[in-house]
């Protein structure tokens, strides 16, 4: 029965990781170069703009960074809260963020793709994205699945090119073996990425590529919620 819940969060963090490169392709080609997820690259985003290169928001990067800041924060209180009370947190973070993202869908919709100068609207979009990827941020840290974070695959591609980890203590998601995991892990961002950019490029426009990444994050969150009832991280 553990394999088993371990082996189903790994793929509940495989296809959150899905959904965070069709998330990224939207702030980043729809929104201008900013992201919502990837918070290291608007660090040096905001260190560019701020030099006066690259033609780069420092109010975007800014307030995405200040987003993610507040919904890390946010999560981190929601999950602590849940666990008071024996909820199950995981669903919980993961239903939260299906609704933050849904909203953002809905902010989105009847935007126009890119070139133009950010707008309140699009500020508003950035917001409301980056808050669900700071809320994604503690949730899947608390998970405690090692090298699938949802959000960076910097780590996961080395630690593929590398071979095993040395003296690791085994955790949640170890059914599946480590080098599965993080092709997995690398291969999702990807293949999240690509997906986003196609239906860009195919016209379908940042709502539809948000909406169907609410709709993913909220199956998942259906999907732990008739599982057994032992979340992951320490509540398994």
């Amino acid at each position: 029965m553990q394999a088993t819940r371990g082996t189903l969060l790994v793929a509940a963090m495989v296809a959150l990781t899905v959904t965070t490169g069709m998330i990224e392709a939207v702030s980043f080609l729809a929104l201008g170069q900013v992201f919502t997820a990837m918070q290291t690259g608007n660090l040096l985003f905001l260190g560019f703009a701020l030099a006066g290169e690259g033609a780069l928001s420092a109010a975007a990067s800014g307030l995405s960074l200040g987003a993610f800041a507040v919904g890390a924060v946010l999560g981190a209180r929601l999950e602590a809260k849940a666990d008071a009370v024996r909820r199950r947190w995981f669903l919980g973070a993961l239903l939260t963020e299906a609704v933050l993202l849904g909203g953002a869908a809905l902010v989105a919709w009847g935007s126009d793709r890119s070139g133009e100068p950010l707008t309140t609207h699009r500020y508003a979009l950035i917001t409301l994205m980056a808050l669900a990827m700071g809320l994604r941020n503690v949730t899947t840290l608390r998970a405690g699945v090692p090298d699938l974070p949802t959000t960076v695959e910097t780590r996961a591609l080395t630690a593929l090119l590398n071979g095993p980890p040395v003296g690791r203590t085994p955790g949640a998601g170890e059914a599946v073996h480590p080098a599965l995991r993080r092709t997995a892990s690398v291969a999702a961002m990807f293949v999240g990425g690509l997906v986003g950019a196609w239906l860009l490029h195919e016209g379908r426009h940042a709502p539809g590529v948000l909406l169907v990444a609410a709709v993913v994050v909220l199956a998942v969150a259906l999907v732990y919620g008739v599982a057994p009832r032992h979340p992951p991280g320490r509540e398994g």
